[in-house]
């Protein structure tokens, strides 16, 4: 497949993902505050060029979800980082979605939906490496979780990456969260 086909289908793959989101109302608690950010990783992306990145926020109906409208390339989001890492531990994991982390969407995505759950601390600073870099790839060093999440002290939101092979797997799971939550 050439490059451009390549990229058409991978965004047309993320669009199609995110349209059962876009049905349903999706819990509030799991929307962090610039909206729920899904990414879609080509094979063998290196750099957040080869990342897609649509954003899903909240009209202002609580629940009710809101497509901005663009799936691009080039994002330099959180999101779109640890796509970029965890493919260098697994590269079948390319798709990934950053949620607003509650003890309750982990305890649902632990034990109600058996994923694997993995969690990093603020660490020291490392010259060169981005506290969330550093923690996703010391969570991904034995296995490649379903779930990665940090929690912040201080009050600053604490995130949770929800990883799949494909956005399909991700919006699924973001839709059975929402639902039990």
């Amino acid at each position: 497949m050439n490059p451009a086909s390549e990229r058409a289908s991978l965004i047309s793959t993320l669009e199609a993902a995110i349209e059962p989101l876009l049905k349903q109302p999706v819990c509030p608690r799991l929307v962090p505050p610039g909206g729920i950010t899904i990414g879609y990783a080509l094979r063998g992306a290196r750099d957040s060029t080869g990342v897609a990145l649509a954003r899903i926020g909240n009209h202002e109906e609580p629940g009710t979800p809101a497509f901005d409208g663009q799936v691009s390339f080039g994002h330099d989001e959180p999101v779109v980082r640890a796509i970029l890492t965890v493919t260098k531990f697994n590269p079948v994991m390319r798709s990934a979605a950053m949620l607003q982390y509650s003890d309750r969407a982990l305890a649902v995505l632990e034990d109600s939906l058996f994923l694997e759950c993995a969690s990093f601390s603020q660490s020291p600073a490392r010259q060169g490496i981005s506290t969330m870099d550093w923690g996703i790839a010391f969570c991904c060093k034995e296995d490649v979780p379903d779930v990665i999440y940090q929690k912040i002290p201080g009050g600053e939101p604490s995130r949770l990456i929800l990883l799949g092979e494909d956005p399909a797997d991700v919006a699924n799971n973001i839709i059975i969260c929402s639902g039990r939550i």
